[in-house]
């Protein structure tokens, strides 16, 4: 089905398509890559060497009827990338809370570049750039000469690029056809033209992206605004005036964080050394290679198809799929008795069948104690809490539902209790030791029941967690796993409280008949989760990793998060007033070196000033034709134009101001007085810890000014701040996994690593001879070298010629040997096994070591060698942390642990604790783990986070 949205070119046909000469189609591969994944997932397809299908067949599909619909002349599939792209540079943050690739995914995507290359059809990729850009750069260039460019992608932000000549082809939610968007079809969906979706997506930002936008504006109050002032700058100047309190305020607090959203946002339209859009015609397929890899991926009807057609010629394809009555563009259903005959291949999933499970109401303290009685003879059992809110810190607890066995499950309704009551018959519960208690999201349970009185004990087992450990590509919402590992649909909660919005009701709002059932089937599903996945986590010899580490590290975090941290709010209120006066002067001081008043803020009104005006070199402009201002381009300019300098430290502070010293006392809870941020153990592909809501993994530390916000986080009353941190404990993970020699003596006689590597690097007789910049140069080598940096790269760091850069690497092996036999056995040992792992068994699939492509190659072999070192030392920190914690218990200490940042632990100490505690923790992080040269930790004490460290 085609669904022409709103109107088209006016040389179409009935149904829409251009009748130009020419066409050039461009797909988002990525976005296809995912869509076809995800509509395939249920059938969990595999050939006979266990490759999973699902994506490439579905992908097949896409192509084999686009060509079917369409016969396009021109045709690409464009491709992100691993490597960091500008907007990484832009901020650091972008993209940082998207879940890793499903492993499945993983594999999957360099065969499907590959039969798209068999197709006939070019793959485009660039590092430093993402799909977007490339395709915006080759719509751009061919729309100039009259070609009708069809972008296909289901991402609104391309709607930007919308307008003479080029069109959005967009799958339907549904699957089952797609909408070809002009410029009206734009203002049909947001309200304004294509021009001015930018600043549209500016306001209402991207979570997908962590991109933050303006909080409380949505897609109706974004399009009511930027419809009112035409643009972002004008909207920003006007919003004191604004009758919307959410609006005013929002722009208002928001307006910096507004405005690099936009930056962020832009599709970039010149990518440098880009192929023409004229060298992707398309000359047919390689008929008899794509029907091979088809037989090998067990397509069957489809490699029939290739085989049958005449030559691979343009159309005959198309034309015999179509006479066999393949489906539409998007629709990709597996092949019966053929693709299908797979595991969980069921296009169906079973779900609740009130006659055939024992889920029981509790509202007696009669009917509780049975149910008590009966989990107390179970050697496991499982439980989920009812609450009303996401927030542990501020949910209130409406019901506990528990289950011992595969269908029964019993849901504590606590409004029908006494809370004393019901606290003294529910803890010993609880409380038992020899009871394995199973949750997923073990940790948000945990943090609720305590704050109810209840104590959680013993050892837990966290199905989330293990998921995690498991595949940590796949989504680890319970529901999802449910139906990928028990072929089941439980009920969702949005089915009860309705979809996330204004009219979403409250768990509270949810009558007892209902709730009841949907708790108890959530206890029950998550003990059959358990059951299998146990069984997962020992094939995969991870079992001892989630015993000894991650389900015990659960509690420890929930903890932490309850503890908090205390900010000095009189501080940062005198820090934003700073700041402010610095800001103004800093504006002044630009006014005079422009030559007169401007919005500092507006892109557009500075880039005029800059580059037009004060004729400053460009060569960046951004999709809408604006001249670039960015943090890349102003840096560069910086180095020759004082006014780029200004500008940038202008921007830097007001980041500063908005981000982190005007918005973190907003977030301290009103009843505690504390900032607690959520700490998660199921994000980063090494292990690593992340820290959200407030990030504060990520408050400023590389400049003075930023480091001043650490001077804000403070003790309480009668308590101080104790910093400990690791020294150096990549390297020394580094020189204990290679077995350098050299590097290992160096550390087991106490010397300065990065010393000794100059010593060895630049000829000194001593440690004593070498100065400070060869001490500079060879920590940018030690730190540079193992994870895989080039000549080139390491050139441009230390600010030397690529073939100076060459000789201190091979220098650097000649003395220091083991380190180049460990990236050698790690890349083969990744090649051999399809994944690297970490000391504690912690592993990492590489599903691109193999690929053709180099630059995903190489990407794929620096992250094999990265890997066993950054995730074995976020693996050390989360040992340290658990027996830190065990030992604090034991003594009874008052001591509590408040954070950790990457390498850093940070803690509330009491006063009288000060002598003994700091010793004993930091004797503990340094016999946490067994390596062949000795761990070193060193330690602060102070009254606030910044002087501690």
């Amino acid at each position: 089905m085609i669904n022409v949205y709103r109107k088209i070119h006016p040389a179409t046909q009935n149904n829409g398509i251009s009748l130009m000469p020419e066409k050039l189609f461009l797909i988002d591969g990525t976005a296809l890559a995912y869509r076809s994944y995800f509509a395939m997932i249920k059938s969990n397809l595999k050939n006979a060497e266990g490759i999973p299908t699902g994506a490439m067949y579905g992908f097949a599909n896409a192509l084999v009827n686009l060509l079917d619909k369409e016969k396009p002349e021109f045709l690409a599939v464009a491709w992100d990338t691993h490597a960091p792209t500008f907007r990484h540079e832009m901020d650091e943050n972008y993209k940082a809370n998207r879940p890793p690739q499903p492993e499945e995914l993983q594999k999957a995507i360099p065969l499907i570049k590959e039969m798209v290359a068999l197709f006939g059809f070019e793959n485009i990729e660039k590092d430093g750039y993402e799909a977007d850009d490339l395709i915006g750069t080759l719509a751009t260039e061919a729309k100039n000469e009259q070609v009708a460019v069809y972008m296909v992608t289901p991402d609104k932000d391309f709607m930007q690029l919308v307008g003479d000549n080029v069109y959005m082809y967009k799958p339907l939610n549904r699957g089952d056809g797609f909408d070809i968007i002009d410029s009206q079809g734009v203002v049909d969906y947001f309200g304004v033209s294509p021009e001015q979706v930018v600043d549209i997506l500016a306001l209402i930002g991207d979570t997908s992206d962590n991109i933050p936008g303006v909080p409380g504006i949505g897609k109706k109050g974004a399009a009511k605004i930027i419809g009112e002032y035409e643009t972002l700058e004008n909207a920003i100047d006007q919003a004191p005036s604004m009758k919307s309190k959410r609006a005013r305020e929002g722009l208002t607090n928001n307006k910096d964080q507004a405005l690099k959203s936009r930056e962020m946002i832009i599709i970039n339209t010149d990518v440098p050394e880009t192929v023409s859009w004229k060298e992707l015609k398309w000359h047919g397929v390689d008929t008899e290679k794509l029907v091979s890899f088809f037989k090998r991926m067990q397509f069957r009807s489809l490699a029939r198809k290739i085989a049958t057609a005449d030559s691979g010629m343009l159309g005959t394809i198309s034309d015999k799929l179509q006479t066999e009555g393949q489906g539409s563009l998007f629709d990709v259903e597996p092949e019966p008795g053929t693709e299908s005959e797979s595991v969980n291949s069921a296009s169906t999933f079973d779900t609740l069948n009130p006659d055939e499970v024992d889920y029981i109401t509790v509202t007696s303290s009669e009917a509780l104690q049975s149910s008590i009685d009966t989990l107390m003879q179970a050697g496991s059992w499982s439980f989920d809490t009812e609450t009303t809110s996401t927030n542990p810190q501020q949910a209130d607890l409406l019901g506990i539902a528990f289950s011992d066995k595969k269908n029964r499950g019993w849901y504590v309704h606590v409004s029908d209790f006494d809370k004393k009551t019901l606290l003294q018959m529910l803890k010993p519960l609880f409380e038992r030791n020899d009871v394995l208690k199973v949750a997923h999201h073990f940790k948000y349970d945990y943090r609720v029941l305590q704050r109810f009185g209840i104590t959680i004990k013993g050892k837990c087992f966290d199905t989330m967690l293990a998921a995690y450990l498991i595949d940590s590509g796949q989504k680890m919402d319970m529901n999802s796993l449910a139906q990928g590992y028990l072929n089941y649909d439980p009920v969702s909660i949005e089915s009860l409280i309705g979809e996330k919005g204004r009219n979403q009701k409250s768990m509270r709002d949810i009558p007892l008949e209902d709730v009841a059932p949907y708790a108890c089937e959530d206890a029950d599903i998550t003990l059959q989760l358990f059951n299998v996945m146990k069984k997962k986590l020992q094939e995969l010899e991870v079992t001892g990793l989630a015993e000894n580490i991650e389900f015990p590290l659960a509690r420890v975090l929930g903890d932490m998060e309850s503890n908090g941290f205390k900010l000095d709010l009189d501080l940062l209120s005198s820090f934003s007033d700073e700041l402010e006066r610095d800001i103004i002067s800093l504006r002044d001081k630009i006014y005079h070196l422009t030559g007169e008043e401007f919005n500092i803020n507006s892109t557009q009104q500075l880039g005029n000033i800059l580059f037009e005006k004060m004729n400053l070199p460009s060569k960046k402009k951004t999709a809408t034709g604006k001249y670039s201002t960015s943090e890349q381009v102003l840096a560069q300019l910086a180095q020759e134009y004082d006014v780029a300098a200004k500008i940038l430290e202008y921007r830097g502070l007001s980041k500063l101001k908005s981000t982190y010293v005007d918005a973190l006392p907003k977030l301290v809870n009103e009843t505690t007085g504390r900032i607690h941020s959520t700490f998660n153990q199921h994000v980063t592909a090494t292990g690593r810890l992340s820290s959200t809501q407030p990030n504060l993994q990520n408050i400023p530390v590389r400049t003075e000014r930023g480091r001043g916000i650490r001077k804000a986080f403070v003790a309480a009353e009668g308590y101080r701040i104790l910093a400990v941190d690791y020294s150096q404990i990549e390297l020394r993970i580094i020189a204990s996994i290679s077995g350098d020699e050299a590097m290992i003596r160096a550390f087991n006689e106490d010397e300065d690593i990065h010393s000794r590597t100059a010593a060895e690097l630049f000829g000194a007789d001593s440690l004593e001879k070498v100065d400070r910049e060869q001490r500079r140069k060879a920590k940018e080598v030690n730190f540079g070298i193992p994870y895989g940096v080039s000549a080139f790269g390491l050139a441009q760091r230390l600010g030397i010629s690529n073939k100076e850069g060459r000789a201190i690497i091979d220098a650097y092996f000649d003395r220091f040997p083991g380190i180049r036999s460990f990236i050698e056995e790690t890349t083969a040992f990744a090649r051999e096994k399809g994944y690297v792992q970490t000391l504690s068994g912690r592993r990492r699939y590489i599903p691109d070591i193999h690929s053709r492509n180099q630059n995903i190659r190489g990407f794929a072999e620096r992250t094999a060698v990265n890997m066993p070192i950054q995730g074995t030392a976020a693996d050390l920190i989360k040992i340290a942390m658990i027996e830190v914690d065990k030992a604090l218990a034991s003594d009874e200490s008052r001591t509590r642990m408040l954070l950790q940042v990457h390498d850093e632990l940070v803690f509330e100490l009491p006063e009288e604790e000060t002598e003994t505690t700091p010793q004993k923790i930091r004797s503990i992080m340094e016999q946490a783990m067994d390596l062949k040269v000795p761990l070193k930790a060193e330690t602060g004490i102070s009254d606030n986070w910044l002087d501690a460290h």
